[in-house]
């Protein structure tokens, strides 16, 4: 799977990444090397999580070279005023000198908005971190940071579905030039609806891959997590899917029918 989307600085982040949340211990490591194996190039952690330990096993056992591992793992606002030692305790979890996106996981108080994304930016500038951006921000938070700073988020990671599908939220992204990362896709939807059912039997494939598919026509970064190894395989499977436009235009039209 090759598709990615270059971000500001360059780098290119792989639009399908492997997702470990409530992904333990022994889970979570064999998890993400059944991810690496079946060819994800990759993987969202957060400290929240606290499988940061374990996902790093995952990628130095795995035989694949760090550079090409896409790590992702984000800062607790709690931990705001303490972010650059959050950071340096990831990096030694992880056992990796640098990651290559480092998110805020959700919005701090007003207060702390600027600061916080101050540290990121600091961290980027000292090379801990490729990338920052921020996860479950709107719109005007983000600009806000930017206004404040100069510099833009590359990444806003929010929670994206059929369901939850907003194409004026989707476009306030674009005319930022904002990269979307949608988590819970396949969580928070009804994968036994009668429209997705009727797609994936007409492609020979599960609704689940219907969905994930339907998140990359829109250009949404996609975060499947499973623990099971065949379910790991299909969600990476999307390569031969390709939906028509009146497929997409009908599973748009599931966030109206709710």
């Amino acid at each position: 799977m090759t598709w990615t989307v270059k971000l500001p600085g360059g780098a290119a982040l792989p639009m399908i990444g492997f997702g470990t949340w409530q992904l333990q211990r022994n889970a979570a490591y064999e998890s993400v090397r059944a991810a690496l194996e079946a060819g994800y190039r990759h993987v969202d952690t957060a400290t929240l999580y606290q499988n940061e330990s374990e996902v790093g096993r995952a990628v130095k056992d795995s035989g694949v070279d760090r550079e090409q591992v896409f790590v992702t793992t984000k800062l607790r606002p709690q931990d705001a005023r303490r972010a650059r030692r959050t950071l340096e305790s990831s990096l030694r979890q992880l056992d990796t000198d640098y990651v290559d996106l480092w998110l805020i996981h959700w919005p701090t108080g007003r207060d702390e908005l600027v600061s916080t994304w101050q540290e990121l930016l600091s961290a980027k500038d000292a090379g801990l971190a490729r990338e920052v951006g921020v996860s479950n921000y709107s719109p005007a938070q983000i600009d806000l940071l930017t206004e404040a700073t100069g510099r833009q988020p590359a990444v806003n990671q929010i929670p994206w579905s059929p369901g939850q599908h907003d194409p004026a939220l989707l476009d306030e992204h674009r005319r930022r030039g904002m990269v979307v990362e949608g988590y819970s896709g396949l969580k928070n939807t009804d994968l036994r609806h009668p429209v997705l059912t009727e797609i994936a039997e007409r492609h020979a494939v599960t609704p689940a891959q219907v969905v994930l598919r339907w998140h990359l026509e829109h250009d949404i970064v996609i975060l499947p997590r499973s623990s099971r190894r065949e379910r790991i395989a299909a969600n990476l499977d999307l390569e031969d899917l390709s939906l028509t436009a009146e497929e997409v235009t009908a599973i748009d039209a599931l966030t109206r029918t709710r």
